[in-house]
């Protein structure tokens, strides 16, 4: 990245809310931001020491140790914060599978979060699942020791054993029972003469993948095999993640394997044709007794005047174990991070508090932005703004800002107008709508509660293809899918527009940021 000449242009940004003392902190900042950045660094390390971080893991836990390590390093104070509890907890390490004989081939799967592995080398035959009471009694004897081929495509979530499921398995067996009934009572009147269904134009009955699985497992099945479109999308065990009565003895025991679509193809079809498939598992998921306590890491820089009005950065810790977490939220964390050397080593005083918030469990529900905000309740009409990280690996080009705060952030962004190889522009947005309901990331908690939460604009204006739908949630969420370059600009940027609403005189209200 170039710097470009930004000194003639400061004296421009003088005013009364915008001091010279101010601007040249923000203007150090920037500097830094292109000479001393180590935001790439904290991101190898959060995903090549770590790797994927599920609320309950070894590996949360671990990177959120890290953080108050390296918070404390640039003298800042750091501590972790409850936030709430798993009933158990989830490791996961190797996993291997293959189809073994004569046309042997390495099998390309995963497995969704809090789902069992193997107790070692599992090998064992294959099996379609049965969709009808008839079907289930007619492979019943086959099923000891086999791999159920499931219907349907994958979405990320595990064929779910719960009361729930098994009511709505149930409803659906009632059904179709009562269907198949109609349907003899319908062949055997036609052979008295009466009329008999058109082949094909007969109601269809119900399918659902697993519709058998209670009943396949109590009969010695080793684990179930669905088809998954590319990049193999890899979820949790969402309810009993969520169930406080959980417990060691109701663990799942059975392997749930979400395997690419053209090897399931290739499997089914030869099992259709009646030839024996053997398939070899190796999938080390390892739970670890609850409950387990979370927490978010909170840092902050106090304000020197207005302690109690704070500017938060933000981003969730927790990512997806598939792969490493490096963009959902890797690239959230590794800019907080950043953004927050350069503001500790630019040796500012900002006059408002900055606070780095580190959210836990924002996979599995924004658990730990709903924990902030309950504990620090009589402090949200306090918050400034929230600037939360949550979208990729994409640079920072500018901001949106309500009309009120608009002429005073062109001033705090003027040393950052022409520091990159783009205009870092600053334009004006309508009043927003007030949220009303949880959303997509952590901000919708605190817009919930009248926060403020305007974001940094995000592109990726050097075209390098990022593609979200990739690596969301998937096997492909490593450090490669992510860009230096942009991270390293978005920690500054973050860090400068953060320091300058930190050090101004005004507080920059929330009249006209949500609609009246």
């Amino acid at each position: 990245m170039r710097v470009k000449s930004i000194l003639a242009g400061l004296a421009l940004a003088l005013a009364v809310n915008v001091q010279a003392q101010d601007m040249k902190a923000i203007q150090k900042i920037a500097e830094l931001g292109t000479t001393q950045n180590k935001t790439w660094d904290y991101l190898s390390t959060l995903t090549g020491r770590f790797g994927g971080r599920l609320l309950g893991s070894d590996a949360y836990e671990n990177a959120a140790e890290w953080l108050v390590y390296e918070f404390k390093k640039l003298g800042i104070e750091a501590h972790l914060e409850e936030a709430g509890t798993v009933p158990v907890g989830f490791n996961r390490d190797h996993w291997y599978g293959r189809m073994i004989g004569a046309e042997s081939m390495d099998l390309h799967f995963a497995t969704p979060s809090c789902t069992s592995g193997t107790p070692g080398l599992v090998r064992g035959h294959v099996v379609i699942e049965p969709q009808t009471e008839a079907e289930l009694q007619r492979i019943k004897g086959k099923v000891k020791g086999a791999w159920i081929l499931v219907s349907g495509t994958n979405s990320g979530w595990p064929i779910y054993l719960n009361e729930k499921e098994d009511s709505i398995r149930a409803s659906i067996k009632a059904a179709n029972a009562k269907l198949m009934e109609e349907m003899r009572n319908s062949r055997g009147q036609g052979g008295q003469g009466g009329p008999r269904p058109a082949a094909g134009n007969g109601p269809k009955l119900q399918t659902r993948p697993g519709l058998y699985a209670r009943e396949l497992l109590e009969l010695g099945a080793l684990g179930f095999i669905q088809a998954s479109e590319l990049p193999i999308r890899a979820l949790y065990d969402r309810p009993m993640m969520a169930d406080p009565n959980m417990t060691w003895e109701k663990l799942p025991k059975h392997a749930d394997i979400k395997l690419d679509k053209s090897q399931y193809e290739i499997i089914y079809n030869k099992v259709k044709n009646f030839q024996d498939v053997q398939l070899e598992f190796d999938i080390r998921n390892h739970f670890k007794l609850g409950p387990i306590k979370f927490y978010n890491v909170v840092a902050e820089i106090p304000g020197s005047k207005y302690k109690d009005e704070k500017i938060i950065l933000s981003g969730h810790l927790d990512a997806f174990d598939s792969a490493t977490g490096a963009v959902d939220c890797g690239t959230g964390i590794g800019a907080m991070l950043g953004a927050a050397e350069l503001i500790a080593k630019s040796g500012v005083k900002p006059k408002r508090t900055i606070q780095f918030v580190a959210f836990a469990g924002e996979e599995f529900g924004l658990w730990g932005a709903q924990a902030y905000c309950k504990t620090h309740a009589k402090e949200l009409d306090k918050i400034i703004n929230l600037f939360n990280r949550d979208g990729g690996p994409t640079a920072c080009t500018g901001i949106s800002v309500p009309e009120s705060w608009y002429n005073d952030m062109v001033k705090i962004c003027e040393p950052l107008k022409n520091l990159w190889d783009f205009e870092f522009t600053v334009t004006k947005s309508a009043p927003r709508r007030k949220v009303t309901s949880l959303g997509g990331t952590d901000a919708s908690v605190f817009g919930m509660a009248g926060v403020p939460c305007v974001e940094l604009r995000n592109e990726d204006y050097k075209g390098y293809g990022f593609n979200y739908q990739e690596i969301w949630h998937t096997e492909n969420d490593y450090l490669n899918k992510s860009f230096q370059d942009y991270m390293e600009q978005a920690a500054a940027a973050t860090a400068a527009v953060a320091t300058g609403m930190a050090t101004m005189e005004k507080n920059f209200g929330r009249g006209d940021v949500y609609q009246k």
